[in-house]
Parts: structure tokens; C-alpha cells; sequence
């Protein structure tokens, strides 16, 4: 792993270390091979060439065609643009928007817009004390005036993975779109979006060992959406702005390295989660494991202790080199308990005693001991000079 301040990261879900074959990847269209990808000579033509190979490979990895995927700049930006997209370009058939409680602020933020700006209705669904939707549930929330559905594939916050498929299946029988937000499954579980049901979906390349501000939204063709960013014709009049080529290259080469991997990766991480998940449930006592103990993303182990704020527990691991989270890590300067753990049924005090630990590719069993060790001193420390403690 390159090296950083810290010894041990715990943060992947977060974002990830470029990989040095993406950023070997990435170099020339820095420098060499800069073209912007709209402009007619050569240098321009070699960037564009580029930018559809990155198309094709992203495609292929989900079943696409290269013509259905359109990069953007961010997750956040692909669930902007599925969301309100969607809703402006369809809203002469309906105004309902089913999404769940435990969705990324970017989907529930975009939703909100929607209803407080524009009329339309949101429903959203409840998850079970695991985190996971019930098809049933969703198939008794459609209604005539629905127009979309966006379900999460797996959480960020407690990696629980989602009965998508099924999902799918219900709204293509009901004619409503369907809308996954990928962030955290994309190259690390199999996805096929014709197999699945799905209509749209949202993938991103930092969590994935690719550059920062690289993503794409795919959108099945022959669906309506708006796009919310105009002045130009970039990506297919879907998305006006000038192509971020060496970030794009970097994801599709990312996200190719990944794939390959995903197998064995997957198995050795899952293995490490398991390690540690027992150990902090044996050693630590009033602790809990939050999300699906078995339907749940390889990586991802999310656990609450009693009496303890996540702040602290956070602060505590940072002294001693480890990087970990408290909750979503694109809101954890935020003070107020997480929705999604709310959502499974955590008490507020519960929600704010939470701590991520997200494992990736430079994580060892040395890493794992290392929390092991460490972790049950940071949390009794912090419980004898508690002021939540009875």
C-alpha cells in the first residue's frame, strides 16, 4: 500500500489508494496524450479514442452497451442525475418516487428537492432490523403514479446487500424504472443489468482503487431523463462539460483490475471481516454488530458499543494509527446520528456509538490482530470516563 500517516486503514468504503498500475494508466493524458475529446485533430481524436475504450470496458462489466453509459463527475452527480433526471423527463406520467429510508444523502437529498420543489411524492420504504427492503413491500408502494424506484445494492454504512434482482423484477412487471445506486458494489459483486431488472445505475471509481472525481450513471436505452448540467454535448447531450480523460481512463482500469480479482478478493476479505467481526463481539462486551449478518458486502463490518460516543472511538483509533469511520463518511462532520443505523432500529445514543471498519486489498491478518488488540482497551478507556454509563 503507498505509504500514508497511518499504519493501518480501515477506511476503504470511504475511498480508496490509487492503484499504481491505474495511475501508470492515468499518466499520459496528463501530459502526452491531452486532448480534449471533442475537438476534431489528432491529439483530440487519441483522447476520444480513449474515452470509448473506458466506455466499452465499464460496459461490459455489467452487461451494457457502451452507448447506455455516461461518466460524470462523482456518485452523487449519477444519483443527481437518476433521480431528477427521471423525474423532470417523466413527470407528465406521474409524480411518485418510492426510494428507502437508508439511501445515500445524495439520493434522499435529491428526493426531498423533488417533493419540496417540484410536487412530486415520495414514498420511502422501511428497511427490517438488518437493513434490508422487502420486495413486497415495494411492490405495495407502487402505485399508478409511480415513475421510479431507486434501491441501494448494498448499504455504505453497514454493507447490507439488497434483494435487487427481485427489486428489478417487480418494477419491470409494473412498468416503473428502476434505479440502483452501485457505489459500493460495482466491480466487487457480479452485476447484470438486463438479468436484474435494472434501468439505471450509479457506479464510482474511488472506491475502487481509481482516481477521485470519475464515475458514471448507466441508462438503459430508450429512457427519458433530463440532464442537469447544460452547455454542451458531451456524453451523448446527457452531461455539458469538458471529459475528465485521465480520470475515466483510471476508473475503467480500475475497474478492469478488480473484476479479475473479484473472486479471490472476495474470499480473502470476507474471511479477514469474519476474523474480525468475531473477535470485537467476543472481546468487547455491550457491543453489536449493525446490518445482515450474512447478506453483507465481503469488506464491510459496522458495529455499535454501549456507552461510547463514535467520535471518540475514532479520535482513540487515530492515535494509534488506525483510520476508521464513524457512520457515512461523506457526513461525518455532522453531529446527528446516522439515518440508516435509525432506519434499523438503533437508539439514538446507539447510532452515535457506531464505528465502520471497511477492509480492502492492502488489508493483512497483521491489521486485523492489530485492531483486535487495540480496540477493546480504546473502547473500556473510553467507557470509564463515560458520562452515557449507569
Amino acid at each position: 500500500m503507498p505509504k500514508t500517516k497511518k499504519t493501518v486503514y480501515l477506511d476503504y468504503a470511504a475511498t480508496t489508494p490509487v492503484d499504481p498500475q491505474v495511475l501508470k494508466a492515468m499518466l499520459p493524458y496528463f501530459s502526452i496524450r491531452f486532448g480534449n475529446s471533442m475537438s476534431l485533430h489528432a491529439l483530440g481524436q487519441e483522447a476520444k479514442s480513449a474515452l470509448e475504450q473506458s466506455r466499452k470496458q465499464i460496459a461490459n462489466i455489467i452487461g451494457a452497451k457502451t452507448s447506455e453509459i455516461v461518466f460524470t463527475g462523482s456518485a452523487s452527480e449519477s444519483n443527481n442525475l437518476a433521480i431528477k433526471g427521471v423525474a423532470f423527463a417523466n413527470k407528465d406520467r406521474g409524480q411518485h418516487i418510492i426510494i428507502s429510508a437508508i439511501e445515500h444523502p445524495c439520493i434522499m437529498q435529491s428526493a426531498a428537492f423533488l417533493e419540496k420543489h417540484a410536487g412530486f411524492t415520495i414514498t420511502r420504504l422501511k428497511v427490517d432490523k438488518f437493513g434490508q427492503v422487502s420486495p413486497a413491500d415495494v411492490a405495495k408502494a407502487i402505485t399508478k403514479e409511480t415513475i421510479l424506484v431507486s434501491i441501494m445494492h448494498a448499504n455504505n454504512e453497514f454493507g447490507t446487500i439488497e434483494p435487487i434482482a427481485k427489486i428489478g423484477q417487480i418494477c419491470r412487471d409494473k412498468g416503473v424504472l428502476f434505479h440502483t445506486d452501485a457505489s459500493q458494489t460495482f466491480g466487487k459483486l457480479l452485476i447484470d443489468v438486463n438479468k436484474m431488472g435494472i434501468d439505471l445505475l450509479t457506479a464510482s471509481s474511488h472506491k475502487i482503487y481509481g482516481p477521485k472525481g470519475a464515475a458514471c450513471l448507466y441508462i438503459r436505452s430508450g429512457i427519458g431523463i433530463e440532464p442537469i448540467l447544460h452547455g454542451g454535448s458531451q456524453e451523448f447531450n446527457r452531461r455539458a462539460s469538458t471529459v475528465n480523460v485521465p480520470a475515466i481512463v483510471g476508473f475503467a482500469k480500475a475497474a478492469t483490475i478488480y473484476v479479475k480479482r473479484m473472486a479471490t478478493e472476495n474470499k480473502r476479505l470476507t474471511s479477514l471481516r469474519d476474523k474480525l467481526i468475531k473477535g470485537v463481539l467476543s472481546r468487547i462486551s455491550r457491543s453489536r454488530l449493525n446490518g445482515h449478518p450474512k447478506l453483507r458486502l465481503a469488506n464491510n463490518a459496522n458495529f455499535s458499543f454501549d456507552f461510547v460516543e463514535g467520535e471518540s472511538i475514532i479520535l482513540s483509533l487515530d492515535a494509534l494509527g488506525i483510520a476508521a469511520s464513524t457512520g457515512s463518511a461523506c457526513s461525518s462532520d455532522k453531529l446527528e446520528p446516522s439515518h440508516a443505523l435509525l432506519a434499523i432500529g438503533l437508539r439514538i445514543e446507539q447510532a452515535h456509538g457506531s464505528l465502520r471498519l471497511t477492509l480492502g486489498r492492502w488489508t493483512t491478518e497483521k491489521d486485523i490482530n492489530y485492531v483486535l488488540k487495540v480496540l477493546p482497551k480504546v473502547i473500556n478507556n473510553l467507557r470509564r470516563i463515560s458520562p452515557f454509563k449507569k
